[in-house]
């Protein structure tokens, strides 16, 4: 009993001076980390006791039943320390030749290792882990009294070493499985309850315990330390998700000089100029961006060149303007990797809009086309959907869907693909009327 207080006493000045240390000096602690470092651990099963028994009796397999009480304390993620209380029911097998009924009681104080840590567990998942624990201890065994009527208890020493797999069910909570094995030393009673003719004072006593519970974590922290992140490894994933953060902020997908984050219209083309919020610089609001219309009044005619050429045909030869639309200057034009008509073009569409009631026995084709950046299969399926979305605004503009077709030619290699005002010149859709 003296031993057993003096190894008592001994855990309990422990436990206080690693709390102490925890709260006067955690940076003394290289691998210290805001985690809970008490467990109180709660667990009930099985055992087989396999040596020794003075008489030819035996138990269960397994045998019914076993408990036991135990308080840790982490003083890292990986290390800790432990004292446990157990109590072991040993009855009889049914078939035994004497019948008995032993009480085995221990307490052990042991090391505790954190097998997870070691395998990288926690970078896989944050609700498994494992726990190793080993130690030594006192048992008592009470004499079986049918057999001893002076009574007596045999005081032994015992070590212990066990393996604790475990399911995190919650922030506090956790669900375990212990498989320990013990070793007895000092023997001088069976597992019977009887005393060993030939006791010995080496290693006798052999028992198995099988165990499930419930572990409970206490004290401050963010988590449990079975389940605690690496601190390291933590702030490595912390900085990560800052940096991912800034990239995604700070990218200029269009490559107008202003990042994502302030950006007002991300799909400007390389080269326009553009205000402080990356919109292009439209001076004169015509919808055009200013460095592009002279691209386009070179190569195609404005709307007020094509309004000239309407009103005159209309004095003179209606056919100059199904010439000049079939000839390719009334165009829809988009902005890049878009269905929706740029707003300079919906002159265009009113063009043909106005020609389709002037002459209602007339048809048209409209034809799309996409510039060359992207695959070939992506951008023909861009121009065929740039073409039904012009064919669906006429045709909500009281146009009859069944003098209109429409259809994709894809990519248009007419221009130089490095230029972007080139490219912005194919991204259209053309007319032809009959």
């Amino acid at each position: 009993m003296k031993k057993l207080l003096t190894l008592t006493l001994l855990m309990c000045a422990g436990i206080l001076y690693a709390q102490e240390t925890e709260n006067m000096e955690p940076e003394m602690n290289s691998d210290s980390s805001n985690f809970k470092r008490w467990a109180i651990d709660l667990g009930a099963g099985v055992h087989k006791p396999t040596r020794p028994f003075a008489s030819s009796a035996f138990t269960n397999t397994p045998d019914l039943f076993q408990v036991d009480l135990g308080v840790r304390y982490m003083f890292t993620r990986s290390f800790g320390i432990g004292l446990e209380f157990g109590y072991n029911d040993i009855q009889s097998d049914e078939d035994s030749p004497i019948e008995f009924e032993t009480k085995y009681y221990r307490t052990t104080l042991e090391g505790i290792v954190n097998l997870g840590n070691f395998v990288n567990l926690d970078a896989a998942t944050s609700n498994f882990g494992i726990i190793g624990h080993g130690g030594m201890g006192i048992g008592f065994l009470p004499a079986n009294d049918d057999f001893n009527p002076d009574g007596g208890t045999d005081l032994q020493l015992n070590f212990q070493v066990g393996i604790t797999p475990q399911l995190r069910l919650a922030d506090n909570v956790a669900l375990f499985g212990d498989l320990t094995v013990i070793g007895t030393v000092r023997n001088d009673y069976g597992w019977d309850g009887l005393p060993l003719p030939n006791a010995t004072r080496g290693f006798e006593g052999l028992l198995v315990n099988a165990s499930v519970g419930i572990s409970f974590y206490l004290g401050n922290g963010n988590a449990p330390a079975d389940f605690a992140k690496d601190p390291l490894e933590a702030k490595v994933d912390e900085v990560a998700e800052a940096m991912d953060q800034m990239a995604r902020e700070y990218a200029d997908d269009d490559k107008d000089g202003v990042p994502n984050y302030i950006d007002r219209d991300n799909t400007t083309e390389s080269g326009v100029r553009v205000d402080n919020k990356g919109r292009a610089i439209d001076l004169n609001k015509n919808g055009i961006p200013d460095d592009m219309e002279s691209a386009l009044d070179s190569r195609y005619a404005s709307q007020s060149d094509v309004q000239t050429a309407i009103d005159g045909a209309n004095a003179s030869n209606g056919n100059l303007i199904k010439q000049l639309i079939n000839e390719g200057y009334v165009n829809v034009y988009f902005r890049f990797n878009s269905t929706k008509p740029t707003t300079y073009s919906l002159g265009a569409v009113n063009t043909i809009m106005q020609y389709m009631n002037d002459n209602p026995s007339a048809t048209a084709t409209l034809t799309g086309y996409a510039d060359e950046i992207g695959s070939p299969e992506y951008n023909k399926d861009l121009s065929e959907r740039r073409a039904k979305m012009v064919h669906d605004v006429l045709v909500a503009a009281g146009i009859d869907a069944s003098r209109l077709s429409y259809n994709g030619d894809g990519e248009d290699a007419s221009v130089d693909k490095n230029s972007s005002d080139a490219r912005q010149l194919v991204r259209r859709v053309t007319f032809r009327v009959n």
